[in-house]
């Protein structure tokens, strides 16, 4: 059976722009703007605050991680925030090493931060099915991850960037998976959760090619045809039928894009009769013919 998150994940492509360790005391904040790029945190020793656009602010402290796939506006900053417009001193104390705050009062946190990319340019469309924020209490693995990808971003050895490639991967995964059970707001984690739900995901996952109906699924679920459709819009927040063509078409342009497969090929691949039927949706879905998405990306 298909592994949806893994799948998603993969096509994501992450990887590593930025990773430091900061030390900050006393009153202190950092504001940043990150255009959507990804970020995420682990607290070592000590607390902060973070605080992210249209959410909850949230109090971090040792053991912590958190992750904001795609991150805008936000705060991080001492458990005591400084009045607005008051930046604080940073500085460089070795190469990837920041201290923040008073110099002279001793470290009030210690946490590594890291920002990093996707190489993926349906990027949008697969973090829509992930959470806005995740935030994971007291969890080792984590921690030791990101130590990793910190470790690994600071040496120059032989295959960096496949190493940095699979640790942020697998940090990725083993955060969007320490969410099971929480409490998610809709997209794939909400419908993966939810163990009829996941059925057909997978399905939906591991046979694209299929001719898929909201009644096949439906049965894969175990669930009446109504009961099924009104669950899954929900939780995963879109119709059966709209989550099935968002995923063959980003499994289309990645076809196009990596494998460098013929339009009848890939067709056939993601569920289509023939190629002019596929060559309409992608068109419709994409914005350009998938001979020209091709040509375009090659």
């Amino acid at each position: 059976m298909s592994d949806p998150l893994a799948q998603v994940v993969g096509l994501l492509r992450p990887n590593t722009s930025v990773s430091k360790l900061v030390i900050a005391a006393g009153v202190w904040a950092v504001r940043r703007s990150d255009d959507g790029l990804p970020f995420y945190c682990a607290v070592l020793d000590g607390a902060c605050r973070l605080s992210v656009e249209g959410q909850e602010p949230v109090t971090l402290r040792s053991g912590d991680f958190v992750l904001v796939p795609a991150a805008h506006d936000f705060v991080t900053s001492s458990l005591t925030q400084p009045p607005i417009g008051i930046d604080p001193e940073i500085v460089e104390m070795s190469p990837g090493v920041y201290r923040l705050g008073n110099p002279i009062l001793p470290p009030d946190v210690r946490m590594l931060v890291g920002h990093c990319s996707f190489g993926s340019d349906d990027a949008a469309l697969l973090l829509s099915l992930l959470p806005r924020l995740v935030h994971v209490r007291a969890d080792k693995r984590l921690i030791a991850l990101v130590e990793l990808v910190n470790d690994e971003t600071r040496r120059d050895r032989p295959g960096r960037s496949v190493v940095l490639a699979r640790l942020l991967e697998v940090l990725l995964i083993e955060a969007l998976r320490s969410t099971t059970g929480q409490v998610s707001p809709p997209g794939l984690l909400c419908g993966l959760c939810d163990d009829r739900l996941a059925i057909a995901l997978r399905k939906m996952h591991a046979c694209p090619e299929k001719t898929w109906t909201v009644v096949d699924l439906a049965k894969t679920a175990a669930l009446s045809r109504s009961s099924f459709f009104d669950r899954f819009r929900r939780k995963v927040g879109v119709t059966p039928m709209e989550y099935l063509l968002g995923w063959r078409m980003t499994l289309a342009k990645d076809l196009l894009r990596r494998e460098r497969m013929g339009v009848a090929e890939v067709a056939e691949r993601v569920g289509y009769s023939s190629a002019s039927t596929f060559s309409v949706a992608f068109s419709r879905h994409v914005g350009t013919p998938p001979a020209c998405y091709a040509r375009a990306v090659s």
